[in-house]
């Protein structure tokens, strides 16, 4: 119920990002770091530990002590911070979803790599304004790696990034999170055509792909079905490196079930192909 309540607000609410009204991020960007660099502080300690429990949530997605405890320390600086703003999160579900400013918190988008020791990973943090993103971060805490879009500009570490240039599709290299969960969301037949046009595809997911993607390492990433929280925080870091993002089948990310970013060179071809 949570997914389609914010689903409804985000679409009922949706104008295009150049229509909002003025507003300055200097702040909220420099809160921005400061949620990253804290629930950075309180992970790192937990990575490559055996003794951090794993769980299975209703979904059977896994959930860990650094998931939960990342999300509540957020939170709580938020309420601290800016009391009058919502919060949508993984774990803890959304407050004042119809905030004129909302969070979106993934504490630990790719758990699963996080709990086997693997630092392809990251916390995915995002701001709302009236439905939609004018703030995103990705942050590596293991990597010490903070790419913070704003739709118009991306920097990784304060330094400017943009989408490397492609020379062909048959050049570029294509990422996804999972291989064995596009057959079950999207056209199976339509990913075949995909990677047999591609130099090289790699499973260098969750957020660290379209982190790949938007510091020029990567071409295309794609994930056939995805979350408002694992959403939120990529469409101001893709868009502001020079790349486009859309669901899996061409439409607006906000409110979408599935995610393909690429360059603008390669996106239309690549939808092309998945949707034969």
């Amino acid at each position: 119920m949570i997914f389609c309540r914010v689903r409804d607000f985000w679409v009922s609410s949706a104008t295009e990002p150049g229509n909002l009204r003025a507003v300055d991020l200097a702040p909220y960007r420099a809160f921005l770091h400061e949620l990253a660099t804290a629930s950075g502080d309180f992970i790192r300690p937990l990575f490559g530990s055996h003794d951090v429990a794993i769980e299975l949530k209703a979904d059977q997605t896994p959930v860990t002590a650094a998931d939960r405890g990342a999300e509540e320390l957020m939170r709580a600086l938020i309420a601290k911070r800016f009391p009058s703003h919502g919060v949508l999160g993984e774990e803890f579900g959304s407050d004042r979803a119809d905030a004129e400013f909302v969070w979106v918190l993934d504490p630990i988008d790719g758990t699963k790599s996080f709990a086997t020791a693997c630092p392809l990973f990251g916390t995915l943090i995002a701001l709302l304004h009236r439905g939609q993103p004018v703030l995103g971060c990705i942050h590596q805490p293991i990597l010490n790696q903070l790419v913070i879009g704003d739709g118009t500009a991306t920097t990784l570490n304060a330094k400017p990034v943009r989408l490397r240039e492609p020379a062909s599709l048959a050049a570029a290299t294509l990422l996804v999170t999972d291989t064995l969960s596009v057959p079950q969301h999207q056209s199976a037949a339509g990913w075949e055509a995909l990677t047999q046009r591609v130099r090289m595809v790699r499973t260098w997911g969750d957020c660290y792909g379209y982190l790949l993607l938007a510091t020029g390492w990567a071409d295309i990433m794609g994930d056939p079905v995805m979350n408002p929280w694992d959403i939120a925080a990529l469409v101001p870091v893709i868009r502001g490196a020079g790349g486009v993002i859309t669901d899996w089948q061409g439409r607006a990310p906000m409110g979408a079930q599935s995610t393909l970013a690429a360059h603008p060179k390669l996106h239309a071809e690549a939808l092309r192909l998945l949707n034969p």
